[in-house]
């Protein structure tokens, strides 16, 4: 082992480098702005949720973009069926498929080698179609191959979230945040903007622009296009005449004859020479400019065009045709994107759950220092140094990270807080352990953090199974509370067994030949300094607890969870409107045709929380229920504001329930898996078979005191099952070590012993992290209520149920397991080098 000083050397500089990084979240303006900018540029990010704004996460609706990729495979494969003079049917292109048949049955070789040698794409792997023969054998069907699909969606993803990024930019938006969110999704961030209803027409629209020549007697294909304005209707060549990407720029102008707004565009050279040639050719016929499959206008070409720009009149007003340049110079989406989560927070209520979040966070520090001094005093006051080291390393590597803090973010903080005295609470009871059995000073401190390290490691590793599900699943803020949970297990470890061992080991070789005493509470230490008989109660307990989870499954049924719109879809609108009663509000709603909405008092008088059932996709899309419900509110209360928007259509809210599930269901597996491993199978079962209860109960508090189950009630659900797990391994890890000093001592005897010896210890660490997150659960209001207030619960019900459930559940598996004639424990490394050392 390395020396005291080289490791405080060591650990001092990854200290000092950890508390840097986060310096810059805490400088004055006055002071960073004498600090070079890339270093003061190194901080942490605040969520919409945390400085206002809007979050709209888009789809890209593929439908189309499959049809027209399928419709020019049509093209391509009857141009080549003409060029060869073979007799065809006119092919039908759907979503998924191009059916063409041949007029005569010897045609068909020469099909399917012509289909074949256009089932390529030119720098894309993989075939374009499987090609299958219909039961009319003339007739062939042409099936888009999963591959082609996913690459097309890719593209159009990756395509539609430049164009995004250019309109956005276009239109000033301070910091807007554009990134990719599952196979199809783009979201979009916009701190500050309060409503984004604006925004959201500039992204759905895909200006698509196109030039089509007016139909005559020589045209072939003919559409049937409205005018945007009047509705009149035109007939067009359905051939494309030029395509809007040679727009090279487009500006707001105003006609100087008639002062009415136009937009003046320019065309690439490959645009001008081609638009120069198709007017040549077509003087006295109408061009129609054709914006989203409605015809802006038609003028007549009287002559040649070959300067390269022109003018799109139509009825604009000014915003209209500043949007419409605007687009045309982002370019056009290669599919339409459709609105399908919207999120918005006024700057306000930002500002309020800031101010939350830090006076929460601080009261449960508070909390957890006092109760850590009070127990354990100076050896206290060293774990609290090391929380303290933590709670900065947790910043400085978010800030490294580059990481956007949010409010769930702030309660996986608080509730890190709670959690790293874990590891310090399981050393410190490891090393008056020790000390009672007769160990000096160091001999104490060197075998309790021992002793205590594979608990650490355990405990610590089954949360991150849940923790690492939980970012794999979860949306943005749910990952940001598992980011530094996950960060806070990390940087506690460290703290624990690096920095606080450092301290101790400091502090011990200054005592010189003293003895090392930790104070603790000498009641709680009379009580577990024997044998408590607690398996005596063991069936009862078996049997109470199971009639609580059956209970709570039947509340499950019946009334059932009280879901937020995260499961449920539809509109959240949190209102402020002064001096109105709900039964006007009520009214008014009803007027403009939202007799469906609930209405709930929330907080001060005028205050109120509507709800809107779940709306189609296209009605999300648009924001119009939203729309019409602040049209209603205003004209009930021309100053009523909306300092809090949610709206999730059915599509995100169905991933949302399948997400969950797998999340739940993959921690559980995955715990098992792991403490089979590090344990045994009948270790591994009884624990999932108690966290199986105790997450049940968990369901039937929420029934029964009304929270609100979202993605943050997944979140904490994800999260008490990593924790009530970390208090099950502790109980398990002395549980093994008794198995391998006595394995012939009675079950029943040796689980009593174990139970007793780690009560301290399980009691302490639940009530720290109880502590840390009291303050949120009291003050932290309905944002975090659906996270702190079933953890606090969580809490009491997985401490009971290590010390209860989980032993009597491993008690009857381990008989069942000694009957099968099984060992308790496989052989550990030790054992076996002893039994290698007897043979001969």
């Amino acid at each position: 082992m390395k020396s005291l000083s080289s490791r405080a050397v060591l650990y001092g500089l990854i200290m000092l480098f950890g508390l840097l990084c986060a310096l810059p979240n805490v400088l004055p303006t006055s002071v960073s702005q004498q600090l070079p900018r890339w270093y003061t540029d190194n901080n942490l990010a605040l969520g919409l949720d945390l400085r206002g704004g809007s979050h709209l996460l888009l789809e890209v609706d593929t439908r189309e973009l499959l049809r027209n990729d399928n419709q020019q495979l049509a093209n391509d494969l009857t141009a080549a069926l003409r060029k060869e003079r073979i007799a065809f049917t006119q092919p039908a292109a759907s979503i998924e498929s191009v059916q063409i048949a041949v007029r005569h049955t010897r045609d068909n070789p020469d099909l399917k080698r012509i289909a074949l040698s256009l089932n390529s794409q030119p720098g894309e792997p993989g075939t374009r179609f499987k090609l299958e023969q219909a039961q009319n054998k003339n007739q062939w069907i042409l099936h888009m191959t999963d591959a082609h699909r996913e690459a097309l969606t890719s593209d159009a993803v990756d395509r539609s979230l430049e164009v995004v990024r250019r309109r956005l930019d276009e239109t000033g938006l301070v910091e807007p945040s554009i990134t990719r969110q599952g196979a199809d999704g783009i979201l979009v961030q916009m701190p500050g903007v309060a409503n984004p209803q604006e925004i959201r027409q500039l992204l759905g629209t895909t200006a698509k622009m196109t030039f089509h020549w007016a139909a005559n007697g020589k045209s072939r294909q003919v559409i049937t296009l409205e005018d945007q304005a009047q509705g009149t209707a035109y007939e067009l060549e359905e051939q494309v005449a030029m395509e809007g990407k040679h727009i090279r720029d487009a500006q707001l102008a105003f006609n100087p004859d008639s002062g009415q707004p136009v937009v003046n565009f320019k065309l690439d050279r490959e645009g001008t020479d081609l638009f120069g040639d198709m007017t040549r050719a077509n003087i006295g016929r109408s061009l129609a400019i054709v914006l989203d499959q409605k015809v802006i206008t038609a003028p007549v070409i009287r002559g040649v065009i070959a300067g390269g720009s022109g003018e799109i009149s139509g009825a604009f007003s000014a915003s209209e045709a500043s949007n419409l340049a605007l687009l045309l110079r982002a370019g056009a989406l290669p599919a339409p994107l459709k609105v399908i989560e919207e999120r918005t927070v006024g700057p306000d209520l930002g500002s309020d759950a800031i101010a939350m979040g830090i006076s929460t966070g601080v009261f449960g520090a508070l909390l957890v220092i006092g109760f850590m001094l009070a127990v354990y005093g100076r050896w206290g006051f060293i774990a609290c140094v090391g929380l303290s080291i933590n709670v900065g390393l947790i910043f400085g590597i978010l800030s490294l990270l580059g990481a956007t803090l949010t409010l769930p973010g702030i309660a996986g903080i608080i509730l890190s807080i709670g959690m790293a005295v874990d590891a310090n609470i399981l050393i410190n009871e490891r090393i008056r352990e020790e000390t009672r059995n007769g160990k000096s000073a160091f001999g104490a401190m060197s075998e309790g953090f021992n002793r205590a390290y594979s608990t650490i490691l355990d405990s610590n590793a089954t949360t991150l199974i849940a923790v690492s599900l939980l970012f794999l699943f979860g949306n943005g803020p749910v990952k940001g509370f598992a980011v530094t949970i996950g960060i806070g297990l990390l940087t506690s470890m460290f703290t624990a067994i690096a920095v606080t061992r450092l301290l101790m080991e400091w502090r011990v070789r200054r005592m010189g030949r003293r003895p090392l005493v930790i104070s603790g509470i000498k009641r709680l230490d009379n009580l577990t300094s024997g044998s408590l008989n607690l398996m005596r109660g063991r069936v009862m307990g078996l049997m109470l607890s199971l009639v609580l989870s059956v209970g709570s499954l039947a509340l499950f049924f019946g009334p059932g969870l009280d879901y937020g719109i995260d499961f449920t879809g539809g509109t959240l609108v949190e209102v402020q409107a002064p001096d109105t009663t709900v039964e006007q509000l009520r009214t008014s709603l009803q007027e403009h045709g939202l007799g469906q909405a609930a209405i709930q008092e929330s907080g001060d008088a005028g205050q109120y929380l509507v709800r809107l059932p779940m709306q189609g996709a296209e009605q999300v899309a648009s924001g119009a229920p939203v729309e019409t419900l602040k049209q209603a509110v205003t004209e009930l209360a021309a100053d009523a504001s909306f300092p809090r928007v949610e709206m999730v259509g059915p599509k995100v809210s169905g991933d949302f329930v399948q997400a969950s599930i797998m999340a739940v269901l993959l921690a559980a597996a995955g715990m098992l898996v792991y403490l089979w491993i590090r344990f045994e199978y009948h270790f591994a079962l009884a624990a999932t078979l108690t966290i199986a209860l105790d997450l049940t109960k968990t369901i039937g508090f929420f029934v029964l005191a009304g929270v609100e189950f979202n993605l943050t009630a997944v979140a904490a659900l994800l999260a008490l099952i990593g924790y009530s797990i970390n208090d099950k391994v502790v109980v398990f890890d002395r549980v093994r070590e008794n198995l391998r000093l006595t394995p012939d001592k009675p079950l029943l005897q040796l689980l009593n012993e174990s139970i007793t010896s780690t009560l301290t210890r399980t009691v302490f660490t639940s009530l720290t992290t109880f502590l840390a997150l009291l303050p949120m659960a009291i003050a932290g209001g309905a944002a975090v209520a659906s996270f702190a207030l079933p953890m606090l619960f969580g809490i009491v019900v997985g401490t009971s149920s290590s010390i209860l459930i989980a032993a009597p559940i491993l008690f009857y598996l381990g008989q069942r397991r000694m009957r099968n004639g099984g060992a308790q424990l496989r052989p550990s490394a030790e054992q076996i080098r002893k039994e290698l050392d007897l043979i001969p």
